[in-house]
């Protein structure tokens, strides 16, 4: 949903610092409550997974203090992730950006297309099916929409914010005259074509805030997924192949044991 709504937004920007399109605003405000429900629906997830594996703190003290710091333990750089997206990025990008760049937003949008990668990942490993060709095919695009929806994502967004020329268009608004009163995303229109080391230095704190926290969570993350295709990758090279012989009783089998009877 929040790649379509992206896909909307980025094909009706040409200019892509002024121009607006409702569902910008429309999905922040829908999709910002999933951030703070997501925290806890993945406590619920911690809670289910202890009393599967049947642990001590699936007892008495499951919805006590201990389960809770537990689960920040193992969920923290997702809990923080959430809580920034709700408390920065929620006010930075329906209140601070004073109705500008609904482009780039979109392009934030877009971060959610290696979502169904990742989940089905997720979902193959738990009825441990890591040996089969879906989940190996899934693997694959997993990292490649990984790497270019959210790796790839901020360096785009400085580049395509380095490339921007503003468009000529008629205005009567004097809120639209650059001045050095005017919020820092409007101050910036008067670069246009500047070098792309140079954006940090002229892009507005909030956007430089925001990717210097969140991109190198992506960049965490990735590293963790390639880890993960190299580690099974090895698991496979390493594995001795399997010889096939005929038993004194002319069974099929291999270094495993038996597999069929020829009788």
């Amino acid at each position: 949903m929040a790649s379509s709504a992206g896909c909307v937004v980025i094909w009706s920007c040409s200019d892509i610092m002024e121009d607006r399109h409702w569902l910008t605003d429309a999905y922040i405000l829908f999709a910002t409550p999933y951030f703070a429900y997501d925290i806890y629906a993945m406590f619920l997830c911690y809670k289910h997974r202890l009393q599967v594996k049947g642990h001590e703190e699936a007892g008495e003290e499951l919805g006590g203090f201990r389960s809770v710091i537990g689960y920040l333990r193992r969920e923290i750089l997702m809990v923080l992730h959430h809580v920034f997206m709700v408390t920065f990025c929620f006010p930075a990008s329906l209140l601070w950006r004073r109705g500008k760049g609904d482009y780039f937003q979109g392009v934030l949008f877009l971060a959610e297309l290696s979502t169904p990668s990742v989940c089905l990942g997720k979902v193959l490993i738990q009825y441990q099916k890591q040996q089969t060709l879906l989940h190996k095919l899934n693997g694959v695009i997993m990292l490649i929409s990984f790497f270019s929806c959210r790796v790839l994502m901020f360096p785009f967004l400085y580049y395509k914010y380095s490339r921007y020329q503003p468009t000529d268009r008629p205005t009567d608004r004097p809120s639209d005259q650059v001045s050095l009163t005017a919020p820092p995303l409007l101050l910036c229109l008067r670069y246009a074509s500047i070098p792309l080391c140079s954006v940090p230095l002229v892009a507005p704190w909030q956007c430089n805030l925001g990717a210097a926290l969140l991109w190198p969570l992506q960049l965490y993350w990735f590293s963790l997924m390639c880890r993960g295709a190299l580690r099974l990758f090895r698991q496979r090279s390493n594995s001795p192949p399997k010889t096939f012989t005929l038993d004194h009783g002319d069974h099929l089998s291999s270094a495993n044991g038996p597999l069929t009877d020829r009788h």
